[in-house]
């Protein structure tokens, strides 16, 4: 049985989620918790979680509210995107030859196949970032380091909102997917001399994108 407080968390991720909460709203913790039948301690919980990932804002004595992305978030984000991302293909470049490594690129090769259909049929924002994700998230899994994943995890939120937003510009997806398909295909090469380069500016776009919006 799923504990009580992630069984809070899941529902009011899923609000958020789905966009069935207001920005200009302080949300009661006792009325959720009444809503969907659990006690306030791990309702709480499940607060501070999602108040950690960058959901929420906590306001003391009243309850919460929605987090408006800040231009400091926006750059925290894709610096902690950077440096671990940039630094994973640059060790799968040098490990391109591995079996493990090919194993990586034909499932690359298959998500990239997705993005494509996507692009050319129902130009998807929300299918084409389920796909773009699971591209990111294969690479960071590669080099085993289970402190990456989390922090992949935690900033999860953040970085699919940002992505949400830069995807809707004009043009930005299919960059997107011209951008995944240097990045493999420098993986592919071996090329550890240029893969860096080539991650972070998938990584640098998006974000000057984002912080113009702002």
């Amino acid at each position: 049985m799923t504990p009580l407080n992630q069984q809070a968390y899941l529902y009011l991720q899923d609000l958020i989620q789905s966009d069935r909460l207001s920005y200009d709203q302080v949300y009661s913790e006792t009325k959720l918790a009444k809503e969907i039948g659990i006690s306030r301690t791990p309702f709480r919980d499940a607060i501070h979680r999602l108040a950690q990932e960058g959901y929420i804002d906590i306001i003391p004595s009243r309850g919460f509210r929605l987090h408006r992305l800040t231009r400091t978030d926006v750059i925290e984000t894709f610096q902690v995107r950077s440096a671990i991302e940039c630094y994973c293909t640059y060790q799968i470049a040098l490990a391109s030859q591995t079996p493990e490594a090919r194993l990586l690129f034909q499932s690359l090769r298959g998500l990239m196949s997705q993005l494509k259909r996507i692009l050319e049929t129902s130009h998807s924002i929300s299918e084409f970032c389920d796909y773009d994700f699971r591209f990111h998230q294969e690479i960071i899994n590669f080099v085993q380091n289970r402190q990456f994943q989390e922090v992949f995890s935690t900033f999860h939120y953040r970085m699919r909102r940002l992505a949400q937003l830069s995807l809707a510009h004009e043009g930005r997806m299919e960059a997107t997917y011209q951008e995944h398909l240097n990045i493999l295909t420098a993986l592919e090469r071996g090329d550890a001399d240029h893969i860096y380069k080539i991650t972070l500016v998938h990584m640098e776009t998006p974000k000057g994108i984002n912080l113009e919006d702002l």
